[in-house]
């Protein structure tokens, strides 16, 4: 089983490591540039997007994961890590980046602030429904021809994706972390070992 790097400067990480190692995946959390050495993949957890921002310039990983982004490096970014993975983001701080590898177009708390969470069933295509934890969640309003939507939500205003991919790079504004359900990790997974073969 591969080894997968989980961010661990902000945000879900204990989550995501449980969720990989119940899958058998060995996971690395990655705080360094250094940390980014001999990982398949890497996970951007759900947190604070300014917030994990600034921390990868302070850390020293902006330019070297942008730098293995650019070169077709496999990475999954959900909710913040969504937001960090955008071409474009609507109402952020004038400060605010991304790392530019999914064209998408994402609103921060596009689904309400923190007392507006919700939880709802998600189908993936043929692969089953899993539950959807949206706290704080970017919406995807535009997605571009190169993108394939996985899994939608409809609350009454139209069909919004809420998992994508865009060859290795993917995005989710849900939380697939809080749960119990592994399905939406282990498509990210079965995509890692695809393209290592």
């Amino acid at each position: 089983m591969r080894t997968v790097g989980v961010l661990a400067l902000q945000g879900d990480v204990r989550e995501h490591v449980t969720t990989l190692e119940n899958l058998g995946a060995t996971p690395r959390k990655v705080r360094r540039a250094e940390d980014l050495v001999g990982i398949d993949g890497l996970i951007i957890p759900g947190g604070e997007s300014t917030t994990i921002s600034h921390l990868l310039v302070t850390s020293g990983l902006r330019t070297p994961l942008q730098d293995l982004i650019n070169d077709g490096f496999p990475v999954f970014g959900t909710c913040a890590g969504l937001i960090m993975v955008a071409t474009e983001i609507l109402d952020g701080r004038a400060d605010q980046w991304s790392f530019d590898a999914l064209d998408v177009s994402v609103r921060r708390n596009g689904y309400g602030r923190q007392i507006a969470s919700f939880e709802t069933p998600i189908v993936v295509g043929d692969r089953g429904t899993v539950p959807g934890v949206f706290i704080r969640a970017p919406r995807i309003v535009r997605s571009g021809p190169g993108v394939t939507v996985l899994a939608t939500l409809d609350l009454g205003d139209g069909e919004h994706p809420v998992l994508v991919r865009q060859g290795a790079v993917w995005g989710c504004s849900f939380h697939p972390e809080l749960t119990s359900d592994v399905l939406v990790h282990g498509l990210f997974l079965d995509a890692l070992q695809e393209a290592l073969r």
